[in-house]
Order: structure tokens, then sequence, then C-alpha cells
């Protein structure tokens, strides 16, 4: 082959090789030579190409180097020494060869021929006089070569120990035992391939002969081939994630071990895997001609006849098959690396061009420099020699050479300096002000010189003048100009830390994309992890905008440098930051927690980030930072996959709920409870744990020994709420038809109303399924199923019906009626459970099971088991959560006759109205049901019964507040007035709250009229005068409604009627009533005292009555006289000053006392008094 051909990339072997190179191109070849390189046929240019190559994988596997085989003959030319090596083999001189190797090696100058041969024990076993170079050609005539454990190979001794260079007993011991070592690995690495080849010819020779000779039959898988196979194919399972076959594939073959490939067959390198093998099965190099065997290289026709015999069919092709692998594998590896040396060159080339453009610009008022750097393009010199661009370009350089000026452009430290005219490159040492004496740089850059002749001295001197900085940093900064993307970030990693400062606070935002640009491609951790301390602390305390843009920043940068990346650089930070005083930068790093949740590694997420939002949720005090925090840790559960951090993920929930803040709880419902729950569907837990978890705390709670904790169950229920849509969604899911829910044709749109609005995208059922138009689906078939099909094999709904339902109503069962807010809580929960699960649902599902447990009927009315659930919460909430779903007529018709039905039982068993008020008080809040609920109160009106005509008038006190004065005057005081018309005193005494409420809250003249004209019959019809029971009612709702009743009202009719009262209460003879009548009107004034009253109904009525009732208060209670007495003093001092001091006249007559001492005894005296009327009753009868 010619020298040519040899890859000029690499050294070569041997400087002979080089002289033959250089010397031989006209020399001719020796026959010898060249029949060798004939007899090496198509692998004598692979064959030298890949000799040459040091760093190639397999170069051991390649035959004999080009210069070996195609040596460049002639007389005078020297044979090379790989040649030499060949002869020395093929002539069996062993020791001389081993002797040419030791030489090479202390000289540094490897021959793989030599070191594969040496490295070879097969060459040295001797058995039936087989020559040891026929080892690897074949099998000798006494067939196959048999590992003799006596023998050692060449390499195994140490031939120093028996030079002339002196005793070496020392190291005998040393020797002795690394030479049984090396035995004992050999003789192992023997009988592995004895091993491998008894199991190769386990087939029959025969068997074999007729398989060759019918290609149609296939040879059966052999032993060996079977458990390579086994190994390959479970490795593919393995990798590609097929856990479970591999297992049953490795349990159907427990004979084989598939962790080691030793097991398979002993001495048989590993192939490449089954993906690896798929690809390359067609693109195998086809070589038509047999070649010798690469570890040796010794050509079989240069030895003996009788040395080896001819190789069975099957053996070369293996062989052949082999090599040409190993061919193309070397090859391809040779293009890799001529592709990157061309890369590199490319970019060598593109950097020089980018020097040249530099220099041309600097010096293109110079039309000497611009001749001399066209002169330097066009020299092909200057392409041979690269020029090393460097860090930067330094403007400061000075010269002073031939007492000239001369200002150069030289580049600094690393730079290096090309001179056109002589082709050298000269490297400049580092400087500060470079002032160079050598008459190399002049041709670089010339600038015109002035005609003089000063003195270099005078010129430095005189430049000083100049005041050029060069020895600050931002001097230094500034003489440097950079000329690459790498130096650039460099600079901007030193320049950014001392611009920021200096930038208004206002304004520093600009500068997050040029931070973070830094921080991103920087080369050193130190500088990034600088740069982005600096980003978190850019702005003191930013504002909601600013916060929004550094997040972006931080996402664009967790983007482009990866989970690692992010997880060392950008934690960190968060992490500084987590206990600053400023809220908003604590706001920061909450986001910046959710905000980069995606970009993190997987175990990060589940750890370190969930630790320090945990920590921040519990341990801040800024309310809008937990709320940050909570809305993290809903991104955060959108993305952990850990199952074992269900319950951490759960008592984070219960502690976001626990917040005092509203607005917590809000981020809470919104954000972190939807994406918990869309976790625990994932996990199969949500009808499992998280719902009975919180049922079984609500169910503690009402069994607590210290009363019940409203704000708890409000928490609970909340959770519940926010979690229907989760549940809902899981049944439609998990339904018998959601196979069949395919999008195709005309879907029914949703109605607006069929679902409750959601307090967050999150809880929109049609985001948690996927879309609207799949949801829109799965309802039509949700409903079809209910309808027509049933339930049956629908467990996840069954559970709901046959669970679920269940104890929420027994739950509710127990629950004090008489508290407000967990009627109300209870309500809204049933009305969002009943209007997402539908009306069909709710019908055929929720309406049966709370029917059965309330059992209304006329035959009932005297039981009492059929009685006691009535008065529990379970009537309000099944009327205001369940019943109000649907606004139909028909839904209308059933609330009604429900709260009809209860009124009407209730008041006939003589039962507690509290369910009945909770009901009222509930709907009466809600405008929509005012004319529902006076439909209800005008059937009890009408009603035959006194009892049921009782209720329905108190009943009109709790819908009066908030019901429009219209309906008032059109529908209330008719059905009062109504009611006050009968013959009962009961059913008109019980008007009189519903009439004093009118009075409170209505401004209509005519309407007040009326109500004064009825009141005022109560007062001055004969008939009332012994009324006791009608006298105290009205006496307790002037007192009620007093103070917030019109003015005018007040004065003309609640004062003369108080006084009046007042007045005969002192000629009344029964001391029980008149106690009654006593306490009532003590409260009534007490009330009355904080309004404003005139000088003359204080002189007629309002003195004169506290009078009265203090001739009461003497003889019943002597603490109740002071303070009246205290009372009626300050009321007279009052009118004695009305002159002087007008302005006084609207302070409360109870709230400014005479003395001090007067003031604290009459307070004492109040705050003995803040009891009911029963308690001062027993107060007066203990006076007696």
């Amino acid at each position: 082959m010619a020298a040519g051909n040899v890859n000029p990339f690499n050294a070569s072997d041997s400087e002979e090789e080089a002289e033959q190179r250089q010397d031989g191109a006209d020399a001719e070849r020796s026959p010898s030579d060249e029949a060798q390189g004939h007899r090496m046929g198509p692998f004598s240019e692979p064959a030298a190409l890949l000799s040459s190559n040091r760093t190639s994988p397999s170069v051991e596997g390649i035959p004999a180097s080009g210069a070996a085989v195609a040596g460049i003959g002639g007389a005078d030319t020297r044979v090379s020494v790989d040649a030499i090596a060949a002869q020395l083999l093929r002539d069996q001189y062993i020791l001389t060869a081993l002797e040419l190797h030791t030489e090479l090696l202390e000289a540094g100058r490897e021959l793989p021929r030599l070191r594969d041969y040496f490295s070879n024990p097969g060459n040295f076993e001797r058995q039936s006089g087989t020559p040891p170079a026929c080892k690897d050609q074949g099998v000798g005539p006494g067939g196959p070569l048999n590992r003799a454990g006596s023998i050692s190979t060449l390499d195994s001794l140490d031939f120093a120990r028996y030079s002339d260079d002196g005793n070496r007993e020392s190291d005998e011991r040393v020797a002795v035992l690394e030479f049984e070592l090396r035995k004992a690995k050999e003789n192992i690495q023997a009988l592995r391939a004895n091993l491998t080849q008894a199991a190769e010819c386990e087939i029959p020779s025969q068997e074999r002969k007729n398989y060759k000779s019918s290609p149609e039959i296939q040879e059966p898988i052999r032993s060996l081939e079977k458990r390579a196979l086994n190994f390959l194919v479970n490795e593919y399972l393995l990798k590609n994630e097929y856990k479970l076959t591999a297992i049953t594939f490795s349990d159907e073959n427990d004979d084989q071990d598939f962790e080691l490939w030793d097991d398979v067959g002993l001495n048989i390198p590993k192939p490449q895997d089954l993906l690896q093998l798929y690809r390359n099965s067609g693109n195998s190099l086809t070589l038509h001609l047999d070649t010798v065997d690469v570890a040796v290289g010794v050509d079989p026709r240069d030895l003996p006849g009788d040395c080896c015999i001819q190789e069975p069919v099957q053996q070369t092709d293996i062989i052949q098959r082999q090599q040409q692998q190993e061919v193309v594998q070397e090859l391809e590896y040779q293009i890799s690396l001529l592709n990157s040396e061309k890369q590199s060159l490319a970019e060598q080339i593109k950097k020089l061009q980018s020097d040249i453009q530099a220099l041309q610009w600097n010096v293109s008022s110079d039309p000497t420099a611009t001749v001399k750097s066209a002169q330097c393009k066009e020299d092909p010199r200057f392409d041979k020699t690269p020029l090393d661009n460097g860090q930067y370009l330094d403007i400061r350089g000075v010269t002073d050479a031939d007492d000239t000026l001369n200002t150069t452009k030289t580049l600094s430290s690393t730079t290096t300096t090309t001179d056109c005219t002589d082709g050298t490159t000269t490297a400049t040492p580092p400087h500060n002000k470079l002032k160079s004496h050598s008459p190399q740089v002049k041709g670089s850059v010339q600038f015109d010189q002035p005609n003089r002749k000063l003195p270099p001295a005078f010129h430095q001197a005189l430049l000083s003048f100049c005041r050029m900085s060069a020895d600050s940093r931002l001097g230094s900064e500034v003489s440097r100009i950079a000329d690459s993307e790498h130096s650039v970030m460099l600079m901007l990693g030193r320049c950014l830390p001392h611009i920021v400062p200096n930038v208004l606070l206002a304004k520093r935002e600009e500068l997050i994309p040029l931070i973070l640009c830094t921080a991103c491609l920087h080369p050193e951790p130190k500088e990034r992890d600088q740069l982005l301390h600096i980003l978190f602390n850019l702005i003191k305390r930013p504002d909601d905008e600013q916060r929004q843009m550094i997040l972006t920043g931080c996402v664009a940068f967790a983007r482009q440098v990866g989970p690692t990346r992010v997880e060392a650089e950008l934690l960190p930070q968060c992490w500084e930051q987590i206990n600053h005083k400023y809220p908003e930068r604590r706001l920061l790093v909450a986001e910046a927690c959710g905000a980069l949740a995606p970009y993190l590694p997987m175990e990060i997420r589940s750890s370190l980030v969930l630790s320090m939002l945990q920590q921040m949720l519990a341990e801040d005090k800024a309310d809008m930072v937990r709320e940050a925090v909570v809305k993290s840790l809903g991104i955060i559960m959108g993305y952990i996959d850990d199952p074992d951090k269900y319950f951490q993920g759960f008592e984070l929930m219960l502690l976001s709920l626990g917040d005092p803040s509203e607005r917590v709880v809000s981020a809470t419902h919104q954000v972190f409870i939807p994406a918990f729950a869309a976790w625990c569907t994932e996990l199969g837990n949500l009808q499992s744990q998280l719902i009975p978890s919180l049922l079984t705390r609500i169910e503690k709670l009402l069994k607590g020994e210290y009363g019940l904790d409203e704000h708890k169950l409000h928490m609970y229920l909340s959770a519940l709420q926010s979690i229907i849509p989760s549940l809902f969604a899981v049944i439609l899911q998990n339904a018998p038809f959601t196979s069949r829910a395919k999008l195709h044709g005309d879907v029914p749109p949703i109605e607006v109303t069929r679902f409750p609005r959601p307090a967050s995208p999150l809880q929109d059922v049609a985001t948690i399924v996927g879309s609207r138009e799949q949801l829109a689906v799965l309802l039509q078939l949700y409903d079809h199923q209910l309808q027509h099909e049933g339930t049956t094999g629908w467990d996840s709904l069954l559970w709901v019906v046959n669970q679920f339902l269940p104890q929420v109503i027994e739950i509710v069962g127990r629950i004090n009626v008489t508290s407000s807010t967990c009627v109300h809580e209870f309500s809204r929960f049933f009305w969002r459970f009943c209007r997402t699960f539908g009306k069909i649902f709710t019908n055929t599902k929720v309406k049966p099971q709370f029917q059965e447990i309330l059992r209304l009927s006329e035959e009932n009315v005297d039981a009492t088991a059929g009685n006691g659930i009535l008065t529990k919460a379970t009537v309000p909430i099944y009327a205001t959560g369940v019943l109000t779903c649907y606004n139909q007529e028909e839904d209308r018709k059933l609330l009604v006759g429900f709260l009809e039905d209860v009124m009407t039982t209730l008041s006939l068993s003589h039962a507690p109205l509290d369910s009945l008020k909770a009901s009222f008080v509930e709907l009466g809040a809600n405008p929509a049901y005012h004319e529902l609920l006076l439909t209800v109160l005008w059937y009890g009106v009408v009603h035959t019964s006194a009892l049921v005509r009782c209720t329905a008038a108190r009943m009109f006190e709790l819908v009066l507040r908030g019901m429009s004065e219209a309906l008032i005057d059109k529908r209330v005081a008719p059905a009062l007035i109504t009611l006050c018309s009968g013959p009962e005193f009961s059913v008109r005494i019980s008007t009189i709250p519903a009439f004093g409420t009118i009075m409170e809250t209505v401004t209509q003249k005519e309407l007040l009229e009326r109500v004064k004209m009825q009141l005022a019959s109560f007062l001055e019809d004969p008939q009332y005068q012994d009324q006791h029971s009608l006298h105290m009612e009205i006496i307790k709702t002037f007192g009620r409604v007093g103070p917030n009743a019109e003015p005018r009202f007040r004065d003309e009719f609640v004062l003369p009627h108080l006084h009046k009262l007042a007045l005969c209460n002192n000629q009344q003879t029964v001391e029980t009533k008149r106690i009654d009548i006593a306490t009532q009107l003590f409260e009534a004034y007490s009330a009355l005292s904080c309004c404003f009253i005139s000088e003359e109904l204080m002189v007629n009525h309002f003195l004169p009555g506290l009078r009265c009732l203090r001739a009461d208060m003497e003889q019943l209670s002597p603490e109740h006289e002071v303070i009246l007495s205290s009372m009626i003093k300050e009321c007279e001092i009052k009118v004695e000053n009305k002159g002087i001091g007008e302005a006084q006249g609207s302070i409360s007559i109870a709230a400014s006392l005479v003395g001090e001492d007067a003031k604290t005894k009459f307070l004492s005296k109040m705050g003995q008094l803040t009891t009911s009327g029963a308690m001062l009753a027993n107060v007066f009868q203990r006076k007696k």
C-alpha cells in the first residue's frame, strides 16, 4: 500500500516507517513484500488505516499494519520493524522477537504484532508437533489443541531475573507469585474455552451433515445458543420495563443465571443487545476472501506445509463474520474521528476569519495595513498556522521601538500574533501595559508615524497626560474587548455584580434577562451562584409584577439547564430566603417552589421542596405568603408520585383549612384540595381513605365532651364540599358505560345550570374529566344508566348510595338544630352534592333515604317515635339542602307540602318548633323563597287548629326581615290581622312579635298606622286589661324594637304606653305578675335610655315611668332601685342643663352617671342583671 494512504492524523508506528514515507516515494517494491501485499488482498488498505490509530477500541483485532504488508522496495530502502517482527515470528525466532518487543516497549514504541503475539497463551502450547505460530490459523494434525496446565506463557516469565544485571533474590518470591497467579488465570481461561467447544459440539456430525445437505431443514438450536439468546431476551425485557414478563421468563428458565453472562458459556464475549443486532442485521459488510487471525497476523502460506490444515467451513465463516464486523466498526470509528476533526477545523477557520475581520476593522484607516491584511489572506502559509483567539483583545498596547510611537493591537495572555511577512507566530506574555520591543509585532498593525526624533522617555511622559486609567477594575474591563461568546459571558459575570447596585430600584427588573442569560451560560459554578443570588436579591421588596418577571425568568432558566442544575443552583437560593425579614421576598420563594416544580428531580419534589413549603405554612406570619405556599403545595400535589406522602398531604390539607386567614382557606379550596383529590383518585383511595377520614373527624366532633367546635365542623364540611366534583368524576370514569363514551356526531350541550358554579377551574367537572364534550357524552350515558339500567355492578356509585349517604344523614340527625351555622353548612353541602349528581340521582337515591327516616304522615301525630326525628336538624337540612336543589313547579310543591306537614305535625304534637324555625330562617335568607314561605304560612293561618295558627303567627317574625315592603303590605299584614280577628287570645298574642318586627323594618306610613291601630287595640281594649301574657309580650316587643323603630312612632306610641303600663303595675296586687312586668319594664327602659329623648318626652313620660318603676323596685329589689335612682338623677340633671348644653342631649343616660362612685356602682349592678327574666324574678324573691 502506498505511503499516502496512512492516516495523517495519527503518529506512525516507527521512525523507519516515517523515513520510508518521506524517502520511498519513487522506490520499487521488493518481490517478497509485493507478494505479501497481494496476499493481503482487500484488507491491506483498511489494515493500514487501522494500525496507525492508537485510540481505536478494536485496534487489537486488526491484522497487520499497512506499512508492513505494503513496504516500499528498493535496494537502499530500510525494512520496517513490523516486517522484521513478522519474519522473526515466521521463522520461530521467539526469543529474538521477545527481545525486540522488550526494547520497543522501553523506547515507548510498542508494536501491535508483537504485543498481540506474546499476550496470546495459545502461541506457546506444545502438542503433536504443532508450531506455535499455527495456533490461531486452525487445528493441527492431532486435532484441537488442548490446554497444558504446566506450560506457561512467555509474558508470564520474568526474563530479567536471569540476566546479568546482578542478583535479584529479594524479588524472586514476588516474581514466582506473579507467575503462579498468571498461570492460574490462564488455566481458567483454557478450561472455559474447552468447555465452550464441548458445548458447541453437542450435535452429532451425521445430523449436522443432514442439515447442511437439506437447507430447508433448520438446524436445531444448541444449548449454548439457547442460553445466549435467553440472556439477551431477558436483558431486552428488563431494559424496556417488561418486568413481569422478565420475571416469568426467568422462572421458566430456572437453570440459568440471568445476572451473569459467564453462566451462558465460558470464555465467550458478550454480543450486542437485541436492538443493536437487529439494526446491524442488514448492514454487515460482505467480503468474499478468507482472512487470517487478526491477533497474530501470520500468513499461513509463509509457514511449513505441515503446520496447519484447512479449517472447517463453519469455523471459517464465523471468523470471517467477526473480522468483517470489526472492520466495519473500526471504519465507522475512523469516520466519527474524521467528522470531529472536520468540525474542529471548521471552528478554527471561523475563529480565524473573525480575527481577520477584527484586524481589518481596526486598521481600515491604514492603507498599508489593509494591503498586508489582504496579503495575509492570500498567503497559503497563513492557513497553515492556526491563530489562537485567546479571551480578549487588548487595546492598551504601546510600543516605543525605533524611537517611534507605534501603537499595536496585540492579544493578551494566551493570544498569539501572526506576522504576515514571514508566517511566524509569536506569543505575547500577560501584561498590564504592554511595551513590546520585538520587531516582529511591527507588521501586525501600523499607524502613521510622525517624522520626529523625540526620546521614548519623553513620549511616555507626554502620553501620561492623557489620563487613561487601566489600573482600576473598571479600567481593566474597559481596556479589554471580548472577542467570543465565552469571553462575553466571563465579562458579564464580572461586571454585573458591580452594575446592579447602581441601577434604580424601579428599573432593576430590566436586568433580569441579562442576569439569567449570564447565569445560564457562564462556565464557573461559583459565578453562576453569585448571579442567581443577585437575581433573588435584585429588588428589596418586589411587587407582584416584578415577582412574576423573576419567576418567568427562573422557569426559562430551568427549561434551559435541566433538573440537575435547578436543584443545585436555584433551590439553594430559595432556601436562603425562606426566613427573610421582608414578606415579599418570602412570597417570591413560595411562588418559585410551585413554578419550578415541573422542572425539579422527582425525589426533590416530594422531599426538600415539600418540607420547605410545610415549614413556611406552619411558621410564616404573613397571610399572602401562606396563601402562595398553599397554591404551590397544590402544584406539588399535581407532580408528586410517592404514595407514602399521602398522609403528609392530608395533614397539610387540614393545616391549610385551619388557617385563621380567609384568603389562605380560599386558596386551599381553589387549588390544594382539587389537586390532592386528583392524586387520591390516581392512588385509588378517594373513596377508601380521604372521604372516610373526614367523616370520622366530623363524628368525633359531635361526640366531644366540651361542646361542638363549629369552626372545625365548617372546616371538614367545606373540604368534603370541595371534593364532590372529584367524587362525581370518579363515578363517571368507573361507570359501566365508560367504554362506550365516544365523541361522535352531535353531542347535546350541557345546561349552564347543570352544575353549581365551581370555586376555581380545578373544581370544574369538565376540567377533571378532560373536556366539556367528553363530559356531555358521559352525562348522557349517566342519566340513561340511572333511569333505565340501574346501578348493578357500578361499585363506585353503590358506595355513595349504600355507605356515604347513610353515614352523612346519620351525622345530620346528631347535630344541634339551634346552631344556625351547622344547619347552614350541611344544607349547602347537600345542595351542592345533589346538584352535582343530578336530578335523577336526587329523586331516586337521596330523597327516598330522607323520607324513610322522616316518615311524615297524620298517623304519626301522637307517636313519640315518629315525632322525635322531626325536632332534629334532619328537617331543615332536607328542606333547604335537598328539596331546594331544583326550582321547577313540582319541586316547589314538594317543598311546600313538606313544610306544611312539618308545621302541622309539630304543632299538634306540642313538640319544639326549633327545626321548623331553622328551616324558615335558612329559606328566608333567600328572597326567592319568600312567596313560597308565605304560601306555607297562609296554610297555617287558615288552619282549623289554633295550635297551627299560633305556630304560623310566630313564624311570620322569622321571614319578615329582608322581605319587601310591598309583600309585607299585601301578604303579611292581612294575614296577621286575620289571625288577630280570631277568638283565641293565644293566637292574637302570638302576632305581637310579628307586628313589632314590622314596626322595626318598615317605613311606609300607612302600614305603620295600621300596625299602631292594632297594637293600640291590644293596649286600650278593656278585654285585654287582665291579659298578663299580652302585656308581657308587648313590653318585651317594645324593648326589642324601640331603639330601631321610627322616632315618631317611638315618641308618640312606645314611650307613652310604657308610662301607662308602669303606672298600672304600681297598682298590681299579684306580686308574681308585678315582678314579671317590672322585669320587662326595667329591660325596656334600659334599652330605650340609649336613644335620643326630647325634653318634653323626658319630663312627661320617661321620668314619670322611671319613678313608677323605682317605686316597684323599692319593695322588690333595693339593688335595682339604686340603679334606677341614678338614672332618674341623671335625667333630671340633663333637663336642668338643657339650655346650657343641648349637644349633650343625645348622650346615653346609662352611659354617663354623676360621680365616679355612682358610675362604678351602676356598672356592677348592671353586670348582675345581664340575666334572663327568670333570674331577675329569683332575685326579687330573695329580697322579700
